[in-house]
């Protein structure tokens, strides 16, 4: 079985991140090929980055990089829970993926996007595509975008998604699992 990181990246009160997150790792548990965890930026906490070596020398001051570096090494894949914020993604993944460098490499990405918008986040997507690349981390071309998303939360703060959410999430997850294999095996070669 592989393991899936699911990082929900928002942190400021009354956010929704995290409800979809649960949502989402409860899709990765049922498809049967992940050993899901959240990782929610809000509550890890990471202060604005204050290691004081660069990232790609992996000597870290801090116990709250190493703990965070820890989680991400261990990891075969990821899916990136993120809001739309002044047409990109939040900040607090920006730092949180600066922090590490090495961590990222060789390892795909899934990418779910949100927004009060019909947009759904794209714009979010694709200033964080572009970010991931720079890391090698190889974000999959199949998303999922959440349009509207407060029309999916019930009265008691549970997200719902419809067919349509739960079909594109199953083919996100399915080139999800397709590219962990083979990035698994870039990175024994490497």
């Amino acid at each position: 079985m592989y393991k899936v990181k699911i990082i929900s990246s928002t942190v400021r009160p009354g956010r929704k991140g995290p409800v979809i997150a649960q949502w989402i790792a409860e899709q990765a548990k049922a498809q049967g090929n992940f050993e899901v965890e959240i990782l929610d930026l809000g509550e890890i906490g990471l202060p604005l980055m204050n290691e004081a070596n660069h990232p790609s020398m992996k000597k870290y001051e801090h116990e709250h990089t190493r703990k965070w570096s820890a989680k991400i090494e261990e990891a075969d894949a990821f899916i990136f829970v993120t809001a739309e914020y002044d047409n990109s993604y939040p900040a607090p993944l920006k730092n949180a993926l600066e922090y590490l460098l090495a961590e990222w490499k060789y390892k795909p990405s899934g990418i779910v996007s949100y927004s009060l918008t019909p947009f759904g986040g794209v714009r979010a997507v694709a200033s964080l595509k572009q970010d991931l690349v720079y890391f090698n981390n190889m974000p999959v071309a199949e998303l999922v975008n959440i349009p509207v998303y407060s029309q999916y939360i019930n009265d008691d703060g549970v997200f719902a998604g419809d067919e349509k959410l739960t079909g594109s999430t199953k083919t996100m997850l399915n080139e999800l699992l397709r590219w962990t294999k083979g990035m698994k095996a870039i990175r024994e070669n490497n």
